[in-house]
């Protein structure tokens, strides 16, 4: 198994986005370090698209980084190695594209979404399992965010 560094990051384009942009190379706790940045980065990149074509934006995400995923995790001789992040990037920005826009939310948001990403209720475990491609490696973020939002959003309606 490959320990990626910056000259993994740079070598080729899946790397640098499934790595990502670096936050994957983290030493501690890199699905941390990528959701943190999916967070950091939203605020620069959401105010660039409308609803639809952020919507559209994530979904060309999703797409890139099953085939951005399969290729470094076969670079890496893991399929879900650690390192590849964009799997809590892409889905943590449609948690936050879902969630209101305060700090309060927002953090609510990035605890649950690190939660459900960690344990993996089902069917996010047996995607975690089973499948054992690039589409494996987002899809199971992809239901941690759908938890999370669900969870938000009873919430708000508890509070609200």
């Amino acid at each position: 198994m490959i320990r990626p560094d910056l000259r993994f990051l740079f070598a080729h384009p899946a790397h640098f986005l499934a790595c990502g942009f670096g936050s994957g190379l983290s030493p501690w706790a890199p699905g941390t370090a990528g959701t943190l940045a999916a967070w950091l980065l939203y605020p620069l990149i959401r105010p660039q698209f409308s609803d639809p074509a952020f919507a559209v934006f994530l979904l060309i995400g999703f797409v890139l980084g099953v085939f951005a995923a399969a290729h470094t995790g076969r670079t890496l001789g893991v399929v879900d190695h650690g390192a590849i992040v964009w799997d809590e990037i892409v889905p943590f920005w449609l948690v936050l594209f879902l969630t209101p826009p305060t700090l309060l939310w927002q953090t609510a948001a990035f605890l649950l979404f690190r939660i459900f990403d960690i344990v993996k209720p089902q069917p996010a475990r047996w995607i975690d399992t089973h499948v054992k491609t690039g589409l494996g490696v987002m899809a199971d973020d992809l239901i941690a965010a759908g938890y999370t939002v669900l969870v938000l959003a009873l919430a708000a309606r508890v509070l609200v």
